[in-house]
């Protein structure tokens, strides 16, 4: 995590700037830059996409896009994972999917980088709680431990290999338990 500006900003000049590799957030008044990703961090981000658009798209209930910028509540975020619920996907005046998400996600994941903070990552995650998020997942792939929170209530942690990971309501045909999610890793 790289602080890349030390006077506040407001978001709309924030929006303004070009985008950076590995991609900026905005979060109160202040750039950080996300940490560049690695082999752990990639494998489980890619087959997290696949896994859920496999799943949720044919069906037409669901998208997982890989580090989609989601500007809302005075903050400009990038998930490493963020899930929209078909209806909430905004489309432009082809009904193609549209380029700016002024969102909150239907479900946040985050993959944790060796060397980026726990406690940032949950605040981003919390922040998307507070507005139209159903669910966010931290993902430890150090720990081998995924963090599920869900609107309104208490944090679980979950790092036995058997166990089932919890999904929204609307992904509920999702099945993956936390050996599958780090059986990833091996394949």
């Amino acid at each position: 995590m790289v602080r890349t500006r030390s006077k506040n900003i407001t978001l709309a000049e924030f929006l303004m700037l070009p985008e950076t590799k590995p991609a900026s957030e905005y979060i109160d008044g202040q750039i950080i830059q996300k940490p560049m990703a690695q082999g752990e961090h990639s494998t489980i981000q890619g087959e997290m996409v696949i896994f859920i658009n496999a799943v949720l798209k044919p069906q037409r209930v669901a998208r997982a896009y890989p580090e989609l910028r989601c500007t809302f509540g005075g903050r400009s975020i990038v998930p490493d994972v963020a899930v929209f619920t078909l209806p909430r996907i905004p489309r432009d005046e082809n009904g193609e999917v549209a380029n700016v998400f002024q969102a909150a996600p239907d479900w946040t994941i985050e993959i944790l980088s060796p060397d980026q903070r726990q406690t940032k990552v949950t605040k981003n995650i919390l922040h998307c709680l507070n507005y139209e998020t159903q669910m966010g997942w931290l993902i430890d792939p150090e720990e081998q431990t995924v963090f599920v929170y869900i609107r309104n209530q208490q944090p679980v942690m979950l790092d036995e290999l058997q166990a089932f990971l919890p999904v929204p309501d609307f992904a509920s045909e999702l099945n993956l338990t936390v050996g599958d999610l780090f059986g990833w890793l091996l394949e």
